[in-house]
Parts: C-alpha cells; structure tokens; sequence
C-alpha cells in the first residue's frame, strides 16, 4: 500500500488486509473480522470484567495495528543490519508465524499523513480528499486559496477561521461522494467492538483548537482549554482516542460519534476523546505508564499525550497494552522513525551504523520485547490475535560513503544521513 512493507502475523487472517477501490463507498472502510455479539462472556483473556461485546472471526479475539514511521526491511548500507534486523524481538516475532506482504505500492506523493491514511482507508488519497502529502491548499468560491494540515479529525471541515469560527465546513476528508469518508473504525464499532488508537493520523485529535470545536462546540471547556491553556490542552486531547461499540459501558460518559455521512447511517455510538477522558476508563488507578514503566508525559509533567506525535516505542506500545488489557479490543498506534535524532533534542538525521541511530534501535527493539512478554502473561498472542505492522514515506539514505570506510555499527560511524522522499520505494519494485 505504501512505502515498505506489511506484516501480519496471527493464528490465521480473519479477512483480506486490502480492499478494492469500492470497498469504502459501500460502506466497509477497511477490512474487519466481522464478530458476533455475546453478551454473556467475559472478557478473561487480561482478567478484565467488562462484558466482551465482540469475538473476532477465525479464533481471533484481537487485533493490533502499528504504523511505524519509516522503518526498513532491507539495508540501506550493506554492511550494516537493516532497521528490523536491528530489532530482532520485532523480527523474530513476525518470522515465527508472520506473513511478509511487499506487493504494496506508494501514494504519490508520498507522505506521512495521506500513507497513514492510505492503509487505513484502503484506498488513495484522491479518494478521500488528502491527495498529495501533510499539507494542500484549497480554493475559494472567490478564487483565492488557503492552507490547510492534512492532519484533522475525521470529521473536521477545512475550516478556515474568523477567530474562533470555522468559516469553510467543506469535509477535510472528502470522498467521491461529496460526504465525509466511511471512518475505519466502523466496521468493527457497529460488530460490537471498541477500537482505542494512539498517535495515528486523524483517528484521534491532532489540530486544537478544530478538534475540539468540531466535536465539544466552540463554548465548550475543551475549546475554552485549547485557547487559554494550549500547551496542556495538547497533552489532554491530542492523539488518543476510543470509539465504542454501542452501549459500551467504557464509553458511558463519552461523547456522540458524529459520523453523520456513514453509509447505513451510524447512530448511538460515543466516544472518548483525549487521555483526559480515556485514562480514567482503562487506568483508574493511576497514569498510564509505557512499557519501562515511565509516565507517559509532556516535557512539563503533564501525564497524558507525550509530545506532537512523535511517540516512541515504549510510549506507544504501553499505551496500547494498557487499552488491551481494559478489554478494548481492536487497537491503532504509531511510532516514530528511528533515523531521526530523539535523543539528543537536536534536528538531524543518522546514517546506517551510526551510534544514535543503533541506540534508538536498541531501544525499540527492547520496547517490543517487553510488549509482547506483557502481551502474553495477558493470555494475548499470536494464537489468539492479529498483528498487523507497517511503515509510511519510506525515505532513503541518500548520504556519502561512511567514514571510515569500513564503518559497521560502532560508535566511531560519521556518516551522516538526508532524508529523501522517492515516490515509488525500492522495496515495491
């Protein structure tokens, strides 16, 4: 689908991982497991009381969808291990039972928002009104233009402002039909199933103060937040995010799903929006910790969403774990590349070998291993759940020789490392 490579590794697949161009216009936005509903169960499985609202076909009682940032399969220098040979607890997970898929092809061009996008809709960007990357421009009745992120809630108009007033309520994510795009989501909502995400582009927040006018009203104490406060109101609303099935009781104080142009319509759903509203539910007693043990926090203590989406991998993979074990069932989460410096806080980019980018590896790689030990003292594994794992942009290292010559992996590694968007990857040809 787009710039590497998708993973999947399960007791057996519940359904196709990709749809024709139609699927979404008759209303199935992306693939599901369609479940049947029985209330008499118990989720035991994390030792969660909730009532388990769906069972996934094929003996699958869960799903876990991860979106990795540019992470590659193959090597970029020959004498250096690749991203995932680097990670091996990630690989040797996904070759015990996994199913490599590489027949997968890029948007054009392409890019974070419309890649993410992309898997998750099934279809491209022309198709669900985020064509060409993280930003476009959209005219005006009277010719003129303005800018707009392409990362919004599903639901935001394109909005530009007069103040605080949206004065554009084209849909962001317009489909063929002239409506809102079927939500991904959905198909598993309406089966019976909540559906938490973490860091995954327009599933949750990711614009205040539109988001949180689109959905709480312009008056409301989130908007209010979001003016005053924006700082803490990023980590309290952006990026986290559970859409309930109906009548699910971790959805009781949430807000209406407002999917106004579903195909078959789509009333009586709620969600929660925020870790604000989503810790109380899945972590009563305290934060919610990633998978070391830390808060999950901003740069100022705040618990809640760490930053502006750039999440590692303990973060995501804690947060999800925790949405797991309260009994959310299908699960989305993103982590952020590996190549970038997020150690340091400087910009810059490594190259193959060099030490940050082998920390950063390491770090991830020791995340993922304690995710799925978690995992499996929860009674959630291969036998029993889904794992789909893929990666967006697909950037190359277009950098000069290493020095020295001989460089593999040590510390002494120089070459540095420009990052290049190429619109079809190598890994699809």
């Amino acid at each position: 689908m787009r710039g590497i490579v998708c993973f999947a590794a399960a007791a057996s697949l519940a359904a196709s991982l990709g749809q024709p161009a139609s699927a979404a216009e008759h209303g199935n936005a992306t693939s599901a497991a369609w479940v049947s509903s029985d209330e008499g169960e118990r989720e035991g499985s994390a030792g969660s009381e909730r009532p388990r609202h769906c069972r996934l076909d094929n003996g699958i009682e869960h799903i876990v969808h991860i979106q990795f940032d540019n992470v590659h399969f193959r090597r970029d220098n020959p004498n250096v291990p690749s991203d995932l040979e680097q990670m091996p607890n990630l690989l040797n997970f996904l070759k015990d039972k996994g199913t490599l898929f590489t027949n997968h092809y890029t948007p054009l061009i392409s890019h974070t928002a419309v890649d993410i996008l992309t898997a998750l809709t099934s279809v491209y960007g022309d198709k669900f009104g985020i064509p060409i990357g993280n930003s476009l421009r959209y005219f005006n009745p009277d010719g003129t233009t303005n800018g707009m992120s392409s990362f919004a809630y599903w639901i935001d108009p394109v909005a530009a402002f007069s103040g605080q007033t949206p004065t554009n309520f084209t849909p962001q994510m317009i489909d063929q039909r002239g409506k809102i795009h079927p939500a991904p989501w959905v198909p598993f909502t309406r089966a019976g199933c909540d559906v938490g995400a973490f860091s995954v582009a327009n599933i949750e927040f990711e614009t205040l103060p539109l988001d949180a006018i689109t959905v709480f009203g312009a008056d409301s104490p989130e908007a209010m937040e979001a003016q005053n406060n924006p700082i803490l109101a990023n980590t309290d609303f952006l990026g986290i995010a559970i859409n309930c099935a109906q009548n699910s009781a971790l959805c009781a104080s949430g807000k209406p799903d407002l999917l106004l142009d579903e195909p078959r319509g789509y009333t009586g759903f709620k969600a929660l929006f925020g870790n604000k509203y989503v810790q109380p539910q899945i972590s009563p007693k305290g934060p919610v910790t990633d998978v070391d043990g830390n808060v999950i926090q901003d740069s100022k203590g705040n618990p809640g969403f760490p930053n502006l989406f750039n999440p590692s991998a303990a973060q995501t993979l804690g947060y999800l774990a925790t949405m797991l074990e309260a009994g959310v069932p299908v699960v989305y989460g993103y982590i952020a590349d590996a190549h970038d410096d997020h150690f340091t806080g400087q910009s810059g980019t490594f190259g193959p070998g060099e030490a940050g980018y082998v920390e950063q590896l390491a770090a991830y790689n020791s995340a993922f291993g304690k995710f799925f030990d978690r995992l499996k003292k929860d009674g959630i594994t291969k036998d029993n759940t889904l794992f789909v794992l893929t990666a967006d942009e697909n950037d190359h290292f277009v950098g000069g020789p290493p020095s020295p010559a001989d460089c593999i992996m040590a510390s002494k590694c120089r070459a540095r490392m420009q990052k290049r968007t190429r619109s079809m990857p190598t890994y699809a040809r």
